[in-house]
């Protein structure tokens, strides 16, 4: 599984006098002549992260720069430039490189973003491509996964569920929300909803060495995921898609209970904002009953097998 070698990689990989922050976040920290920056790649692949035969490219390019964006947003950092790299398919491999500059180049120019190079290549396989930016972090310094304090509150972005019927394709990276809220509030930690709901929660709480209780109803569940609950009619709910699906690329903060009175009662993004639990001091993922007891909750989301 995928958390098994990065616990490998955590145990072999030595650290290095210019790293602040390392395997297991969203980006690393480096500290350069006095800087901090951040720095993130991300590699999508076709028939894994969509279907190309079933999507017009261009939005597979914006997809392959807009997942690294939100790696950016879910570190509190300002994106400055980014390296590309194809992997391209024989037959057609011109246009479709051609057709995926179009679909990530005004997302770039969006977030005024430097695409400052990368590598093309082709085999006899599918569509594989990767992007590595480069990132600042601000006068806060970065936004981690291992910030968050029992007693600090849930916060999150946007709705989840049903990503699968355009928004993994479409989301809009919270680059400028993570800045503004950021700035303007005290944050403890924070990560992107890449993988679920549940498991990117999961894996928050774990890096703070805490715990996380939900509140179900409260979770916002997007209307794409009650159609997708309909479309698949396989017993699963809204509420399973909202938790499992992933690729919401929404924001999944810990925040100290005054501050995050005051964001919920500011409501300062265009996106929502709303509360959906608590931090707590005993490990693990947990959902309160109605009669207020905790119940484990399971950690679902996307996970890569890697067997062998």
């Amino acid at each position: 599984m995928e958390t098994e070698l990065l616990r490998y990689f955590r145990q072999r990989v030595p650290g290095h006098r210019l790293l602040q922050v390392g395997l297991g976040d969203d980006a690393a920290v480096l500290r350069l002549g006095g800087e901090q920056y951040v720095l993130t790649v991300d590699l999508v692949s076709d028939h894994v992260d969509f279907e190309l035969s079933q999507v017009d490219p261009r939005r597979v390019g914006r997809k392959l720069l807009a997942v690294n964006l939100s790696d950016i947003a879910a570190m509190a950092a300002r994106p400055l430039a980014a390296v590309v790299a194809l992997l391209l398919p024989r037959s057609g491999g011109m246009e479709l490189a051609k057709a995926l500059y179009e679909g990530l180049l005004p997302l770039a120019e969006k977030y005024d973003l430097a695409i400052a190079g990368g590598d093309t290549n082709s085999w006899d396989g599918p569509l594989a491509a990767s992007v590595t930016i480069l990132g600042e972090t601000t006068d806060r310094g970065p936004l981690t996964r291992s910030g968050a304090r029992a007693g600090d509150q849930i916060l999150v972005t946007g709705e989840f569920g049903g990503s699968i019927l355009g928004k993994h394709l479409d989301f809009e990276p919270r680059v400028q929300e993570a800045l503004l809220l950021h700035r303007n509030y005290q944050l403890h930690a924070g990560i992107d909803c890449s993988d679920g709901l549940a498991l990117d929660l999961s894996r928050l709480a774990e890096e703070s060495g805490c715990g996380a209780v939900l509140d179900l109803a409260a979770v916002p569940v997007a209307e794409d995921a009650y159609r997708l609950a309909q479309q698949l009619a396989d017993g699963s709910t809204a509420l399973d898609h909202a938790l499992a699906d992933g690729e919401d690329f929404e924001l999944i903060l810990a925040v100290p209970p005054d501050q995050a009175q005051r964001i919920l009662a500011d409501q300062p993004l265009q996106a929502s904002v709303r509360r959906i639990g608590q931090f707590i001091e005993t490990p693990g993922l947990w959902e309160q009953t109605s009669d207020g007891q905790l119940r484990p909750l399971a950690a679902v989301g996307w996970q890569h097998r890697l067997d062998g």
